[in-house]
């Protein structure tokens, strides 16, 4: 299937790439050493409705549809995961408040996360419990008009800058997917303790952190959807969620690609350019076909995303994580041998792609739980 871009989504990548090349790529290895989170260009972005663009507009957001949602997404990643990364991390927990929150939570929230006030967390992952999400520990015990909420996560994108989360916890004892719910809560108060990961092999700038819920209240009116239906509230995300990780593989193996073609361009040996050997131009040739394939799959899946088709999104999302996730990181790691020895420094940012597109192929799921989500899909 071919997607053509209507002139919108032309303008919209074209908008994304002009702020990615002039405002992210001059700083990117900057904050990637310090490790700093890029607040200021978080406000940046949301100024071109970058910042959770599939919000609706009355909430401040851009109402963009999947497929330029992950334009966004894919053209961010291509101008630095790390920076471009911690842009486009709204995307999952304000998907959640959209479709099931209380009116008064996106009134009250929204307009912050979509102007670059705020990031927002979400904090599923458990120390002992990643994939498996149903056998999640932190437990939420009823106390009147409150929840009070006691556990551990782990892994959590925006957890020690976020000023609001959505935490998911069990409810019910032994109950398995059946008894998870999710609450909404400030950052801000008593039992609710972030501390930042700081020795990661990637997405350095990108703020991930351990998060230790201590007696956490949170007022029976803060849980988002509905008592015990977390677990699926969270599974109507997970497609969404796959999807935006291929378009960020696709981003960052496009920027790879790109650094590989300028170098293989410039870098002499025997008296000519390294690009005209076969040995490179075969190389180029086998990168360039895997990024424009799991862009398509992609694609595929933004569109399957906006059908009434649930079954077909999940597997195409899955398809698309999958396969972009694993050319991603044999893009880069390419990009590295184009470069030779100066691609395993820091002189070149190639070194850095390869370490930030290893993520991809881990978090929203393991390559190895997409391959069994396919496979469920194939009878």
């Amino acid at each position: 299937m071919t997607f053509q871009l209507t002139a919108e989504q032309e303008a919209i990548r074209n908008a994304v790439r002009e702020f990615g090349e002039e405002e992210i790529r001059p700083i990117a290895r900057e904050y990637e050493r310090e490790q700093r989170y890029p607040a200021e260009l978080l406000a940046e972005a949301a100024k071109l409705d970058l910042v959770a663009p599939h919000v609706p507009e009355k909430y401040g957001g851009a109402g963009m549809d999947a497929i330029s949602t992950l334009l966004v997404t894919e053209e961010l990643w291509r101008a630095d995961p790390g920076v471009g990364g911690s842009i486009s991390a709204a995307d999952f927990g304000t998907g959640m408040l959209v479709e099931y929150g209380e009116e008064w939570m996106r009134e009250r929230w929204l307009p912050e996360i979509t102007a670059g006030e705020t990031p927002i967390a979400t904090a599923i992952s458990e120390p002992a419990h990643g994939s498996n999400v149903a056998g999640m520990e932190t437990r939420a015990d009823k106390d009147g008009n409150e929840w009070v909420i006691n556990g551990q996560k782990m892994w959590i994108t925006n957890g020690t800058v976020a000023d609001v989360a959505i935490v998911m916890a069990r409810t019910t004892p032994d109950a398995g997917h059946e008894g998870i719910t999710a609450f909404l809560t400030p950052t801000d108060v008593d039992g609710y303790e972030a501390a930042r990961i700081t020795n990661k092999l990637g997405i350095e700038a990108q703020d991930t952190a351990e998060i230790v819920l201590d007696d956490l209240r949170v007022p029976d009116s803060n849980v988002v959807g509905e008592v015990d239906r977390g677990f699926y509230q969270l599974m109507r995300f997970f497609a969404p969620a796959r999807a935006d990780v291929a378009a960020q593989a696709t981003g960052v193996a496009q920027a790879a690609l790109e650094a590989s073609i300028d170098y293989a361009t410039e870098r002499e040996q025997f008296d000519r350019p390294i690009g005209e050997f076969q040995a490179i131009e075969h190389k180029l040739a086998e990168m360039a076909t895997n990024v424009e394939a799991a862009r398509s799959l992609a694609y595929r899946a933004g569109a399957a995303l906006e059908s009434d088709d649930d079954a077909l999104a999940t597997k195409l999302a899955s398809m698309a994580k999958l396969f972009a996730s694993e050319r991603a990181v044999d893009v880069t790691d390419e990009a590295i041998q184009v470069h030779g020895g100066a691609g395993y420094v820091d002189d070149h940012p190639v070194e850095r792609y390869y370490r930030d597109a290893r993520i991809t192929k881990i978090y929203d799921g393991t390559s190895e739980i997409q391959k069994s989500i396919i496979a469920d899909q194939l009878y």
